[in-house]
């Protein structure tokens, strides 16, 4: 027999995510979505100490969520060597 909730008592996260579930919400998503968007927002080490993470943790959400920068820059410059080696104009690369 299902327990029905009952008023001034809280839920616990279990049932929360069955009744969500049942209606096609899905909580774990919409959780993740949520922190890696604030990964995009906030510095690693401000996220880090106000989620209780270890900033390694924090720095990779960032790389996850908001692309490695450097690593994109790193692409540009290799893109720009290669096409003057090549005798390319490297507006033609875009």
């Amino acid at each position: 027999m299902r327990a029905l909730p009952q008023p001034g008592r809280p839920i616990n996260t279990t049932q929360l995510t069955q009744r969500l579930n049942q209606l096609g919400i899905r909580p774990n998503q919409a959780r993740s979505t949520a922190l890696f968007q604030l990964a995009t927002e906030i510095p690693a080490a401000v996220l880090a100490r106000a989620l209780g993470i270890h900033t390694d943790v924090a720095v990779s959400w960032q790389r996850l969520s908001a692309g490695d920068w450097t690593a994109y820059a790193a692409e540009i410059s290799q893109r720009a060597t290669r096409s003057f080696q090549q005798g390319k104009d490297v507006r033609d690369l875009r």
